[in-house]
Parts: structure tokens; C-alpha cells; sequence
């Protein structure tokens, strides 16, 4: 089963996906979204894309740096594009703002101030939110939570991947664990209403064993959220990658045994599974949300507030806005050229067509709650579920007969092993993916 389902593919934080952004996609067809979206709620995501240390495993957008100053020059180019950007959101109220990176605590506490003194001056903020921020536990004092509690900051999300010292040294992030728990202690105490902890399964030396202690060493943390996240080692897309020996690596099927015994060690501790790579304790809003058959999935994960706008801010940012996806300028320097000749950073994005659309709600509803009811998507959305996808129902079949899927009076049901393969679910009703042979930009499932 392994080896038949361990074949790339996409993570599906947007439908399209963002190999399908493209250049034509201009600074009028964003207005234009803007101008029809139905929502007067908006997420902000802001990207700080500084660290002072390389993860050998990363691959997020960043700049490796120790120059503070340069921290002060992308904020001056940022808060350009706030205050451009702004005014076009006039009529919507903020009721969610993340921090990523990169890093957003290589910031100090002065220009973590600063700069969110001047988000709230230009955006009109509802007065209850989600604001959350992630943290590097590595490079901080525990005086920075004063700071982003005064910034307005009520949750957190610290980057601990592993506590195991020589998966820590072989990818480059060595940290003080007694520093992790006084960091989340003092967060509960303070009374920040959400704490994350983000690991990743898949690194060097890493086995089931040695990942069991660390999911232990979790359970000591109690966070009200875990994000499990499946490496992607893509050494021909990622250099730093390149210094992860492969003799080291964990094999799928171990890989694949970390994210059972994850699951099971979590849900026997009272967590909810959420999906992928998200547990949320019951009472949290992302588990509430899920029962009620109401979480909303895009570019952070699993998420609440489906509603919502989405504003992506900063170097590489991603927006959705109404029926559309744009992103901005992925590199640095690019970027800043960007806001001093448009005001903006503007470098891709789609508009979505009657298809896409459709699409988009099966695959979200399928990642979302592993299950679909025809009937609803049939009145939802003005179409005969079987007769629009009757090709991509052929394309299940595979998962039927291997009992991962079933489909009874029109209900399509994820079982609780096809839940750890519902990127390659959802692939099936993915029209893209079918048209063009792109696996080798994916990351593989397992």
C-alpha cells in the first residue's frame, strides 16, 4: 500500500494550486476581484522572511542575516505596501492577522511595535480576533512575549520540529528544551488563548522511536494545537537540503509509522485529528469548527474563518481574495524594485473560472472533513455530482477497492487509514494535476 500510494503531489492550502499562478495575472484583475468579493472580514498574513541560523531543512521563503539594519530596510518597504494596499480594504473589518516567516521574532521588540502600530493604523481591526505570530525559541528572551502581547498578539506557534539533539544537530536547529517549556509556561501564565507547537516527522535519524520520545516530551508542553508536518526533502529545489545525507533519512514506511503512532498518541490524549498535519484539543475552535462541519482550509493550513479575505503582505505573500489567488514578488530585491515603481510587489496570482470553483469546494470539503454528501454539493453549487465528475469517480476506484474510500447513497466517506492519504484523494479531482505531468514539483505524500 505504501509503495502503490508514495507518488508526489500537492499539499492543497489553495485549489488551483500555485503552479497555476501566473504572470498575465495584473494589478487589475486583483482590483477588479477586490471589487466583487462578497466578504467584509479580512485575514492579514505578514511575512518576515529573516532567520539568523539556516534549518538545512527548510523551504520556506527566507534570508539568512545577523544585520539588524536590514530588518529596518524591509520594514520600510513593507509599510509602504500596507499603506498602498490599505486603503482598497476600507470596508472590511480585521478579525485575523499571522506572523511567518522566515522568522518574525529576528525582529526586536521595537520594530515588532512599530510595525504593528502601523498595520492597526492603517486596517480597521474588529475588537476580538485570532492574531497569532510564530516564534523561534532559539534567539529570543522570554521578555519577548511582554512584547507581542502588548502588539496585540493572542497566540503563538513555536518552531520545535524535534527534541532530539542529534536529529537537532544534523539539520542545523540545536535549542534549549528547558527554554521551550518556560517559554510555553510563561505564555499560558500571560494568557495567551492559543499555544501551537510545530514538529516535523521525516528527519535525518529520526524513527518511530525516537519521535515517540519527543511526541512525550508534547504531551509535558500541552499545547492547545500541533501542526505534525510531513518533510518535504526537495534537494534539487532547496540547497540547503542538499547538506541532509540520504543514508540518514527515515524510510517511508517509518515515516508512515510516525504519523500512526503521532495520531494515536495524540488522539489518546484527548486531541482531536484534524487532517494532515493539524491536532487541535476538542475545545479548541479549529475542532469545534470541524464537527461543525464549517473549517476552512488556504495558504496557513487548516484554519477557522472560512469568510474571510485573505491579504498576503510582505516578500512572497500569498492573497485570496474573492474568486482569485496573487502573490507577490518571491525574492528580495525584486520586491523592493517592485513597491518603488508600482507601490505594490505584485508578481502572479489566477483568476478562478466556473470549474475551478467547483472543484476548489470538493477538494476543501474532502481535506476538510473526509467526507462529501453529493446531494448538498448538487444544490450548492447547481450541478449533478456524478454526471460533472464521472471521470474523476473512475479515478476513486483504486481507493474504493483498497477500502480507503466508500461511496453509499450518494456519500462519499474517507476511512480513518484513507485520512493519511487524502492528498492522494483529493488528487483525483484535480484537473490540473491529470492534464500535465508535474509530480516532480510536488513533495511525496508519505
Amino acid at each position: 500500500m505504501i509503495e502503490k500510494y508514495n507518488y508526489s503531489g500537492p499539499r492543497y492550502t489553495s485549489y488551483p494550486t500555485a503552479l497555476e499562478f501566473d504572470d498575465a495575472f495584473t494589478e487589475q484583475n486583483l482590483l477588479t476581484a477586490i471589487e466583487h468579493s462578497k466578504s467584509d472580514k479580512l485575514s492579514l498574513y505578514i511575512h518576515i522572511p529573516f532567520c539568523a541560523k539556516l534549518c538545512y531543512y527548510c523551504g520556506c521563503n527566507k534570508v539568512i542575516t545577523r544585520h539588524q539594519h536590514k530588518a529596518d530596510q524591509y520594514i520600510e518597504y513593507l509599510s509602504q505596501e500596507i499603506i498602498k494596499r490599505a486603503p482598497l480594504f476600507k470596508h472590511y473589518s480585521v478579525t485575523q492577522m499571522h506572523w511567518g516567516g522566515g522568522t518574525p521574532t529576528f525582529l526586536t521588540p521595537a520594530q515588532i511595535l512599530t510595525l504593528t502600530a502601523l498595520i492597526k493604523a492603517n486596517f480597521n481591526f474588529a475588537d476580538e480576533g485570532e492574531y497569532s505570530i510564530e516564534v523561534d525559541p532559539r534567539e529570543i528572551e522570554l521578555s519577548m512575549l511582554d512584547t507581542l502581547k502588548e502588539a496585540g498578539f493572542n497566540r503563538i506557534s513555536i518552531g520545535v520540529q524535534d527534541f532530539n539533539k542529534k536529529v537537532q544537530i544534523a539539520v542545523n536547529r540545536e535549542q534549549d528544551e528547558q527554554f521551550i517549556f518556560d517559554l510555553m509556561a510563561k505564555a499560558k501564565a500571560m494568557g495567551f488563548v492559543s499555544t501551537n507547537i510545530d514538529l516535523i516527522y521525516g528527519l535525518p535519524h529520526q524513527t518511530p522511536e525516537t519521535f515517540a520520545v519527543t511526541m512525550q516530551r508534547v504531551l509535558d508542553l500541552s499545547p492547545d494545537r500541533l501542526s505534525v508536518f510531513n518533510y518535504a526533502h526537495l534537494p534539487a529545489r532547496f540547497a540547503a537540503q542538499r547538506k541532509i545525507k540520504d543514508e540518514h533519512m527515515p524510510s517511508p514506511k517509518q515515516k508512515l509509522e510516525m504519523l500512526h503512532q503521532t495520531i494515536e498518541t495524540l488522539t489518546g490524549a484527548g486531541y482531536q485529528y484534524i487532517g494532515m498535519d493539524h491536532f487541535a484539543r476538542p475545545d479548541d475552535e479549529l475542532a469545534k469548527l470541524q464537527r461543525e462541519g464549517k473549517l476552512h482550509r488556504n495558504f496557513q493550513g487548516y484554519t477557522t474563518q472560512e469568510e474571510c479575505d485573505l491579504l498576503g503582505l510582505g516578500v512572497s505573500s500569498i492573497s485570496q481574495i474573492g474568486d482569485c489567488y496573487a502573490q507577490n514578488q518571491k525574492d528580495i530585491r525584486p520586491y523592493y524594485d517592485a513597491i518603488e515603481k508600482e507601490g505594490h510587489a505584485l508578481w502572479k496570482g489566477c483568476s478562478l473560472n466556473r470549474d475551478d470553483e467547483i472543484r476548489r469546494v470538493v477538494i476543501k470539503q474532502l481535506i476538510c472533513h473526509f467526507e462529501l454528501d453529493m446531494a448538498k454539493i448538487d444544490e450548492k453549487l447547481g450541478i449533478n455530482f456524478e454526471t460533472y465528475f464521472a471521470e474523476d469517480l473512475k479515478l476513486m476506484q483504486t481507493f474504493i477497492n483498497d477500502q480507503l474510500v466508500e461511496i453509499i447513497d450518494r456519500q462519499i466517506t474517507i476511512s480513518p487509514t484513507g485520512r493519511l492519504l487524502i492528498r492522494n484523494i483529493c488528487m483525483c479531482f484535480d484537473l490540473y494535476y491529470r492534464q500535465k505531468a508535474r509530480q516532480q514539483q510536488f513533495s511525496r505524500v508519505i
